[in-house]
């Protein structure tokens, strides 16, 4: 690239180069056709401008470049955008069409044969202006010039050269002056710098220019008169030589200087004037003119034409003397006034003169008003403008001067009574004054108005009153006169207070000015009356009123009640009147139990009232109209209604008894419209009893008359018994169930059914009641209604029932509503169960038999099952037969039991295990994949799920719980505050025992939204410091938890306030501190949360070191807390993970305590607390391996505690499903074993010994005993 652009650099400009096409530089342009390349021509320079006229320009330019010749220039007008081409090697271009004066830049760029162009090069060009036109002389005078040309638009400025005897003269800025507003009729100001607002045509005024020579070339900018272009420029000449030849040369200017063409005009001064000219004597139609003149000769040879011109006329006279009269001119006009001197046919300079005429004077000067400040005055001019009107007071002289341009004017501040002359001149638009003309008037007299009371009491009374002038000079004469009262003195002031005055009684008073003319004013006023007390009566809509008054003229008084509602709710104001000398009064169709205020005023002459007496009362509230209990059903509640009372109230009070208890309590206010009925339920009552009711409307502190009824509550489901029945058997075939009553405390029990089962569930359901001994035959039901017992019928107590109060006989074939009592099975097992009915409903309408769903029915606990025997005749056939079948039923149960796993840990609580062998049991368990531990777990599987959880099953609580199949035990639950609802108490969550005690841990689920407030209600009610989180809020897309707390700004749950105060975020958890407040008591304590987030979802933590440091630093933690606070532990469901570390806390504690561990045994207590307590197989194991790696870590600190994650088993699964899986009446259906035990000969073979003879020692007594049998026992001999 170096090289070319230095093969470039070396052509000439202008000729063509042979370079190659691979050559190429950033100066030169290929032209496309040829092989060649060309440099690019070089600017012009040296542009000059050789000739030039308004509207055209010749431009010259140079250029040196070698191939100049071939060169054409295009040259652009800037201004016009305009391009103009030359020929080839012209140097020379025209410009034509430009405009006058006018400034313009000229571009010329050089090219070859119109394809490769240089760079422009540019000037700057200003065309002539026209040269001046029209140019003439104006005015001539002594030493005074007035020249005038015509105006163009593209001149800015002008020259004047100004020559005489051979020489020039150049005149400056401040001797020339635009002139163009010479004419006749107005002023000629001159403008220059030095010399303003100066009259010409004066002689002796030229003084005050410059003397001396004038210089030469003298610049005059055009310059418009009063914002209008003028057509003509007229220039003032001054400071010239009288009678003296003159050359004038004006050139018009453009804006930069540049000059037009010059045009030339010759003149000769004036050689005498006439100076000093004056007016005197001037008048509204005439005037004198006076003047003195320089004579060049005698003065009698001179004579004078006078012209005086005004706006609608001129005057021409001629005089010889240098005065003269002149006459018959208007008034009010300006006069421009020329004097020209005459020596025979020569004129002299004029001498000028302007003056105004006096206006004339004013025609029907007259006064329009009077007052006692102003006097108006009005009069009629046709000459004048503006008028001045001068006051004069009498005595004192001329007073002020006002000026207005109307034809009217009100003269103010004048005083009372006062004689004024006042005279007016008319004024010219000079401000020359006419005649003025004349008128006197007097003001009018002051006089007293607007007396008025102000103020009056039972005792005082405050006047005020006003005169016409406001002056406060004057001095009232005040007369105040009553029955036997009369009062009159001197007030220098328009206000007083007559004081001492009596209650009720009518004045007259009169004010008047003291020593001046004028009429008093007067008027009548009575002085206030009062009333001293009342007493007022109400009922709920009557108020009855009686007032005292202890004025002596009371007994003329009449009263105006004002009655109206405290709140003014009603908007309404009742209005009473009482004649006279009445003070009581009764007011209806009030609002019971309403605040009224009450305004009394006492009237006299039925103008003038008292100030109001106030009093306030309240109407007695209404009663409530008769109410009515409505059952709450299965609730010990009763729902009382009743229609709001009409009126105001404040509230209810509600009295509740039954026997010696009674409760009083205070409900809210209602409101009486549209009918609002008023609800309110009570709560906590007991079943089945009855209880008085009062309700009491309360208002204004005052109580109605109370209402009264009698309720009784409802009836629920009866108390389930505290034991199960007592089933003996009576034969082979029938039994006897002996069961005392339940307790009535529910309601009256309205009859017994009794139960027979040979099935193995825990508890019947009410489904079980329509099942009968049909069902029980035909296979369909292995529980049914044996027998029915109605209460009425028997005419039992319904009190607490006595032992054994019933007695049965199951298997007599009677039918009781339905239900046959059949006979049983012999060698059947049958449990019984009794159900108790508070309210029983039939299906009458199809089988007759009970309806479960309808009824209200609480069913016992199942009594121990008894065996029957055998039918005797069948045994005493076939005892060989039953020794044989009895040895074969000891093989097989052998060979079952041989079959069946000989650790007996599902029967067992614990198994505690020295640390020291811990190992070598883990590694058992552990061998065959986990069988070991897999039939602990198994074992486990069972435990704890009979126990009862009536409160999760209630309808109101289900919708707490977040899994169907994972409800607390109400032997264990954790119970809630009462607020409301007796439901309130509960909440899915369980106390755990820890190590230390036996609530050291609240197990519970991740709330639900509708659980929150119940949630941290529990955190304060039980003075919870810590929790342990165990889940994430939302794991494999499935929301495990609710997020509970609030991330910045604090959160209102209920009655407790929720503040996050810090957040630490570390890989495997996270750490928030919060302040959790009860908003009713404004206590507070802190709560840290423990969040595990590194447990993944239906599994267990990737190592065991992560949970066994994580519990670690919860008891850190715990070690600052109260002792008694318990550690929250959740996880989604609050059994699996919840469990595995309540579990891992108590194992830690046991090893380092005890020397001693009992996995299975906790497990196994965790489980009857709570169901589901370490929830998977994988979690179990889990636990075990926390406990070998702990062992191990305290033999070796180094060993690395890591337990691999195994596949993780399903974590929530249907209880339902795992009862059918272990039922135990059904051994087929139950879960194989995932492991063959191996199980050695010896101790199957003794226990099939026993087994036998224990069988066989069965049947030889029952043998022996039986009568019918006495061949058996012969042969048995």
């Amino acid at each position: 690239m170096q090289v070319q652009k230095s093969l470039i650099a070396i052509l000439e400009a202008g000729f063509k180069s042979t370079v190659k096409r691979p050559f190429n530089c950033d100066e030169v342009r290929f032209i496309p056709g040829r092989q060649g390349w060309c440099s690019a021509p070089s600017p012009v320079f040296d542009i000059d401008v050789v000739s030039m006229s308004p509207t055209s320009v010749v431009l010259t330019w140079k250029n040196n470049d070698t191939a100049a010749s071939e060169y054409t220039y295009a040259v652009k007008n800037e201004r016009d955008n305009e391009w103009r081409m030359t020929g080839r090697n012209e140097t020379e271009c025209t410009i034509t069409g430009l405009s006058p004066g006018t400034s313009y830049e000229f571009s010329i760029t050089p090219g070859i044969a119109n394809e490769t162009w240089g760079s422009p090069m540019s000037k700057t060009v200003t065309t002539e202006p026209h040269p001046v036109s029209g140019l003439r002389v104006t005015f001539m005078g002594v030493t005074l010039l007035a020249l005038t040309w015509i105006k163009d638009n593209g001149t800015e400025s002008y020259q004047i050269l100004l020559e005489t005897n051979g020489g020039q003269t150049e005149m400056t800025r401040d001797l020339a002056i635009n002139i163009s507003v010479l004419k006749p009729g107005f002023p000629l100001r001159p403008e220059s710098n030095e010399t303003q607002g100066d009259t010409l045509g004066m002689e002796s005024d030229w003084g005050k220019f410059p003397p001396g020579p004038v210089t030469a070339y003298c610049h005059v900018s055009a310059d418009p008169s009063s914002g209008q272009e003028s057509q003509h420029i007229d220039v003032l000449l001054f400071g010239l030589k009288s009678n003296t030849q003159y050359k004038a040369t004006v050139y018009s200017q453009a804006a930069d200087g540049t000059k037009g063409q010059p045009q030339a005009i010759e003149f000769r001064t004036s050689s005498n004037q006439v100076s000093d000219l004056k007016a005197v004597n001037v008048s509204a139609t005439s005037m004198t003119l006076t003047w003195k003149a320089i004579y060049n000769g005698s003065s009698s040879a001179y004579s004078y034409k006078i012209q005086v011109a005004g706006e609608a006329s001129v005057l021409n006279l001629t005089v010889r003397e240098t005065q003269a009269m002149v006459s018959g001119l208007n008034s009010s006009t300006l006069y421009n006034i020329m004097v020209w001197p005459f020596l025979g046919d020569a004129q002299g300079t004029p001498g000028f003169l302007q003056v105004y005429t006096p206006p004339g004077s004013v025609s029907n000067f007259r006064v329009t008003n009077v007052s006692v400040r102003e006097i108006g005055l009005a009069w009629s001019s046709d000459d004048s403008q503006s008028f001045r009107i001068l006051t004069v007071q009498e005595k004192i002289g001329e007073l002020k001067n006002d000026t207005t341009t109307n034809q009217s004017i009100t003269i103010g501040n004048l005083s009372p009574g006062t004689s004024y002359r006042f005279e007016i001149f008319p004024r010219g638009p000079d401000g020359t004054e006419g005649t003025p003309q004349t008128v006197d008037n007097r003001t009018d007299t002051s006089a007293v108005f607007d007396i008025r009371v102000v103020r009056v009491t039972t005792t005082e009374m405050q006047l005020e009153w006003q005169n016409t002038d406001g002056a406060a000079e004057y001095t009232y004469h005040l007369v105040v006169w009553s029955e036997n009262y009369t009062r009159e003195e001197n007030i220098s002031g328009k206000a007083v207070t007559l004081q001492k005055l009596k209650p009720g009684t009518l004045y007259n008073i009169s004010v008047s000015l003291d020593a001046v003319q004028g009429h008093p004013s007067s008027i009548v006023q009575y002085t206030r009356n009062n009333v001293s007390n009342m007493t007022i009566k109400t009922t709920s809509t009557v108020a009855t009123l009686h007032w005292w008054n202890q004025d002596e003229a009371s007994s003329t008084y009449s009263y105006r009640l004002l009655i109206e509602k405290a709140d003014n709710s009603s908007n309404a104001t009742q209005v009473v009147r009482t004649d006279v000398g009445v003070t009581n009064a009764t007011v209806g169709d009030l609002m019971p139990g309403s605040h009224y205020r009450v305004e009394i005023f006492a009237q006299v002459g039925n103008a003038t009232e008292s100030m109001p007496f106030l009093e306030s009362f309240c109407t007695e509230p209404a009663p409530v109209a008769p109410f009515h209990c409505e059952v709450v059903p299965k609730e010990p509640a009763l729902v009382l209604k009743w229609a709001c009372p009409p009126g105001t109230n404040e509230g209810f009070m509600l009295e509740v008894s039954s026997g010696a208890w009674d409760n009083v309590t205070n409900l809210e206010s209602c409101t009486s419209e549209n009918g609002t009925e008023y609800r309110k339920e009570v709560t906590y009552l007991n079943f089945s009893t009855s209880y008085n009711f009062s309700i009491t409307t309360l208002s204004c502190g005052k109580k109605a008359l109370a209402t009264q009824n009698t309720c009784v509550t409802g009836i629920t489901d009866p108390p389930p018994p505290d034991g199960s029945p007592n089933i003996t058997s009576v034969s082979h075939n029938s039994v006897k169930v002996k069961f005392s009553g339940f307790e009535a405390s529910h309601g009256p029990i309205k009859a017994y059914a009794v139960i027979l089962t040979t099935g193995e569930a825990d508890n019947p359901s009410a489904d079980v009641l329509k099942y009968t001994y049909k069902d029980f035959k035909n296979g369909a039901s292995n529980t049914y209604v044996t027998y029915f017992i109605s209460t009425e019928e028997k005419g039992h107590s319904q009190g607490l029932s006595e032992v054994l109060k019933y007695e049965i006989n199951v298997g007599n074939e009677s039918t009781t509503h339905g239900y046959y009592n059949g006979k049983l099975e012999p060698l059947g097992s049958y449990r019984a169960c009794v159900a108790g009915f508070t309210n029983i409903t039939f299906n009458l309408q199809s089988d007759g038999l009970i309806n479960g769903a309808e009824s209200y029915v609480t069913f016992g606990p199942y009594s121990e099952a008894v065996f029957l025997p055998q039918d005797p005749g069948v045994i005493c056939g076939a005892v060989f037969g039953c020794i044989f079948g009895a040895l074969v039923i000891v093989a097989v149960g052998g060979f079952i039991f041989w079959r069946k796993k000989s650790c007996f840990f599902g029967f067992l609580r614990s198994k505690l295990i020295r640390v020291e062998n811990f190992e070598a049991y883990f590694k058992k368990q552990q061998a065959d994949s986990n069988c070991g531990f897999a039939e602990e777990y198994e074992d486990l599987k069972l435990v704890g799920i009979s126990l009862p959880k009536y409160a999760a099953e209630l309808a109101e609580n289900r919708g707490k719980n977040r899994y169907n199949n994972v409800l607390p035990y109400d032997i264990s639950r954790v119970k809630l505050s009462v607020q409301t609802h007796s439901t309130d108490d509960y909440v899915n969550a369980n106390y755990m025992p820890g190590y230390h005690s036996k609530r050291e841990f609240i197990a519970t689920q991740g709330p639900l939204p509708n659980t929150l407030k119940d949630f941290w209600r529990m955190v304060w009610e039980k003075n919870v410091y810590a929790i342990v989180m165990l889940t994430k809020c939302v794991e494999q897309g499935r929301t495990k938890c609710e997020e509970y707390w609030p991330s910045k700004q604090a959160q209102d749950y209920g009655d407790i306030s929720v503040a996050m105060t810090s957040e630490i975020v570390l890989p495997e958890w996270t750490i928030r501190d919060f302040t959790v407040k009860n908003i009713q008591t404004s206590e507070s304590h802190p709560l840290r949360q423990f969040h595990f987030t590194s447990w993944p979802d239906h599994g267990v933590p990737d190592t065991t070191d992560l949970l066994i440091n994580f519990r670690y630093l919860v008891r850190d933690y715990m070690k600052q807390s109260p002792p008694e606070s318990p550690i929250l532990v959740h996880c989604s469901a609050g059994v699996g993970r919840t469990g595995t570390f309540v579990a891992i806390d108590r194992l830690i504690y046991q090893i380092e305590n005890e020397n001693t561990v009992d996995v299975y045994g906790i497990v196994y207590d965790l489980r009857m607390h709570r169901p589901l307590m370490v929830q998977t197989e994988d979690q179990y194991v889990f636990l075990n391996q926390c406990v070998l790696d702990i062992i191990r870590s305290q033999k070796d600190s180094k060993v690395n505690l890591i337990y691999q994650n195994m596949t993780a088993m399903t974590i929530y699964e249907n209880l339902e499903s795992f009862l059918k899986l272990t039922r135990l009446t059904h051994p087929q259906q139950r879960k194989t074993p995932r492991c063959r035990c191996h199980h050695t000969w010896l101790p199957g073979f003794l226990l099939l010994f026993f087994f036998a003879l224990g069988i066989f020692t069965h049947f030889y007594s029952w043998i022996w005993g039986s009568p019918n049998c006495w061949h058996v026992k012969m042969i048995l001999l």
